[in-house]
Order: C-alpha cells, then sequence, then structure tokens
C-alpha cells in the first residue's frame, strides 16, 4: 500500500476529493501534480502546500480537461521537469443537475466533455508516456455510483459516468501488455463542494441518507483509500475493476 518516490498526476485536485486523494498519496510517499481549472491557482496552491507537508514534491497545472492541447501540454512539463509519469487520477468532473425534459444541449456537452471525454483523453495522453518509457504504471478513473445505478435529473452525468466504467475496461484490456492497470472509483454520495448546493436542500439530503445502508453521505476521506489501494503494488493484478465505495447504496 506504498507509492514511494511514484508521480502521480490528480485532476481536479484543489478540493474535495482531488485534494484528499492528493493528500493522500503524499502520505503513501508519492510526489503529486495538483491540478486545477484557469482560475482556481490558489485552490491548486493550498493542495500543494499540503503535499509537501507531508514531505513530498507537488507541482501545480492549470488545466482545463476539455482542452487537449493543454492535456498534453501538462504532461510534457511534468515529463520534462520530473521525468516520469506513473500514476493517474482522473478526477476532474462536474454536474449540472437538470430533468431529462429541460436536458439543453450546453449542459449536455459541458458535463459529458468535462466527465468523459476529459478522462479519456488525459487517460490516453499519459498511457502513451508509459508506453513508450517501457510500460508500468495505474490510472485511477473517477466514475460514480450512477455510472452503475439511474438516478433522476442525472441523464447526463450517468451517461458520462457508465462511459467512465466501459471505458476503464477496454483500457485495461489494451494497456495489460505494458503492464498498465486501469481501474476506476466509484463514489456515493460524499460532502464535496460539488454536492454541498445539493444537500442543503433538507428534503434531497435526507432521501439520500435513507438511501445508504451506513446511514451517513461519506466524506472525501473514505474515497481515497481505495485510491491509494488500486495506485499501490497491492492491486498489481487488479484490472479493468469498477471498486464501489457508497457506504452500501448499491447493496440493495
Amino acid at each position: 500500500m506504498r507509492v514511494d518516490d511514484k508521480v502521480a498526476i490528480v485532476t481536479g485536485s484543489g478540493t474535495g476529493l482531488g485534494q484528499a486523494f492528493s493528500w493522500a498519496l503524499a502520505q503513501a510517499g508519492a510526489d503529486v501534480v495538483v491540478t486545477e481549472l484557469p482560475g482556481k491557482e490558489s485552490q491548486a496552491e493550498a493542495t500543494a502546500a499540503e503535499v509537501r507537508a507531508a514531505g513530498r514534491r507537488a507541482m501545480t497545472v492549470t488545466l482545463d480537461v476539455t482542452q487537449l492541447s493543454a492535456i498534453q501540454a501538462m504532461v510534457d512539463r511534468v515529463v520534462g521537469e520530473w521525468g516520469h509519469i506513473d500514476i493517474l487520477v482522473n478526477n476532474a468532473g462536474i454536474n449540472i443537475p437538470k430533468w431529462a425534459v429541460e436536458m439543453t444541449e450546453e449542459a449536455w456537452d459541458k458535463v459529458v466533455d468535462t466527465d468523459l471525454k476529459g478522462t479519456f483523453f488525459c487517460a490516453q495522453a499519459v498511457g502513451k508516456h508509459i508506453i513508450a518509457r517501457g510500460g508500468g504504471g495505474k490510472i485511477i478513473n473517477v466514475a460514480s455510483i450512477m455510472g452503475v445505478v439511474g438516478y433522476y435529473y442525472r441523464a447526463h452525468y450517468a451517461s458520462a459516468k457508465a462511459g467512465v466504467v466501459n471505458m476503464t475496461r477496454v483500457l485495461a484490456i489494451e494497456w495489460a501488455p505494458h503492464n498498465i492497470q486501469v481501474n476506476a472509483v466509484a463514489p456515493g454520495y460524499v460532502n464535496t463542494p460539488l454536492t454541498k448546493p445539493m444537500f442543503e436542500k433538507r428534503e434531497f439530503y435526507e432521501e439520500v441518507v435513507r438511501r445508504i445502508p451506513l446511514n451517513r453521505v461519506g466524506e472525501p476521506q473514505d474515497i481515497a483509500g481505495a485510491v491509494v489501494f488500486l495506485a499501490s503494488p497491492a492491486a498489481d493484478y487488479v484490472t479493468g475493476h469498477t471498486l464501489l465505495v457508497d457506504g452500501g447504496w448499491t447493496a440493495w
């Protein structure tokens, strides 16, 4: 369960799950590349400070995962400055809750482009680097329970996350000869800046908790252990898998 001296990229890591993943990987021995959207540099620096406080190197990179040129520029910079990339955590994602009959093309494209397209092309860019250097690496895609079960108000989000789940399987098959393990983590509802506005609606919050056998929503640290496991040698024989970390939501 150690990732000593590995270089890990965590996308969308200025707050929430990405921040927790960055800290946990640093605690497990990795140097961490923290990425955030333009305008969120201060959040990225705060996460980087936590990584450095854990005794590891941190690099901050401004990144919009819907821009392919920015993805490649990030990979080139990391390789140029630190020499290699060993771990990618595809965490960047958004949700714009809407009823299906009210869905707009703009909302659909924004969610799918970030959550699915961005995840794929980040994986592709890092995968190419790992293959070119001789193989051996870990890619962890952040899916969601909405990628394996349905829930109202989330047709675009659930579609994107279901795509992440099956894309993970395909990449695992294609890249197994290069000793790249590709897996996904599928969190349930977790307290993050993304979900805070939803949970402020008391009726919605209570409905969510009623569906969770452990009777609480998750915290970012509840998901971080799964990411460290999949990034570590402990998971060297695990690939193409989606690990549900949901308090039992999908056990019903």
